[in-house]
């Protein structure tokens, strides 16, 4: 496995990292590669036993913390937030990686909680967390915002609605602070990954518990890998202090955006 870390010298400006949705997939692969780089790291999730097995695979000598919180529960991140440890309070890294899909359908037969949801972690959780943490940041004038956006917010596809929607406005609100940070050190970027495999559960949510529908999406596919991702945000994070990389569009070689579609009447 091509491991970033373990090929290029790494030079941080950066002591401490919060990653939401840290429990599985690209953000538990986040959280040990930037352990492996000597950042501290804050865990942040719903699942606190998965929490517990990430921070012990974290090792002894990374300086870590969990937050067991859901990132739709704004009242109860707050507290969260207010409430570190002195030695993690201030944040330089925030990596917006809680996100999901539901359902599979068209947008005429998709069911509201299932939209209800996808707004409330995908949009509202990371405005949230920018609005609270952002303004540090730049009263510092050292920080970092990566989100986690999607090519879905790019390319529409059949069954796509709300979920390309709310990458999409990942999308916008990474270049609308970038605007809004001309003049300041602080950094933001998107990352805008094609389908993505491994221990992911991302396509398990979206069939709504369905395994055999998950697995069958994938089936004879080479997906990126959560490492691959992780890899591109500790390249995104090591670049010089002058250098802002607005967005990061990556896919599998066996993955590329979709032909125009259409419907004729026989």
């Amino acid at each position: 496995m091509w491991d970033y870390q373990s090929r290029v010298k790494l030079k941080m400006y950066y002591k401490t990292i919060l990653i939401t949705g840290a429990s599985s997939g690209i953000g538990s692969a986040i959280a040990k590669a930037a352990a492996g780089v000597g950042l501290q790291v804050i865990l942040l999730a719903r699942r606190l036993d998965r929490l517990r097995e990430i921070q012990a695979q974290l090792g002894v000598d990374t300086q870590s913390h969990i937050l067991n919180c859901d990132v739709t529960d704004l009242d109860a991140l707050r507290v969260c937030l207010n409430t570190l440890p002195d030695e993690f309070s201030r944040i330089d890294v925030l990596v917006n990686n809680a996100g999901l899909a539901l359902g599979v359908g068209n947008a005429q037969s998709a069911e509201w909680d299932d939209w209800r949801v996808m707004i409330d972690t995908n949009c509202k959780a990371i405005a949230f967390l920018v609005n609270f943490l952002l303004p540090k940041m730049v009263e510092r004038n050292l920080g970092h915002i990566v989100n986690l956006g999607s090519v879905a917010g790019n390319y529409p596809y059949p069954g796509g609605h709300i979920y390309a929607a709310s990458k999409a406005f990942v999308a916008e609100l990474t270049r609308n602070l970038k605007a809004d940070l001309l003049g300041t050190a602080v950094r933001v970027s998107n990352i805008e990954p094609g389908m993505v495999g491994g221990d992911t559960e991302f396509s398990l949510v979206r069939h709504h518990g369905d395994q055999q529908a998950a697995d069958k999406l994938r089936q004879g596919f080479q997906a990126l890998e959560p490492i691959d991702i992780a890899n591109i945000v500790l390249w995104i994070l090591n670049q010089p202090p002058h250098v802002n990389l607005n967005r990061v569009e990556v896919m599998s070689i066996t993955q590329a955006p979709g032909r125009m579609v259409y419907h004729k009447e026989t």
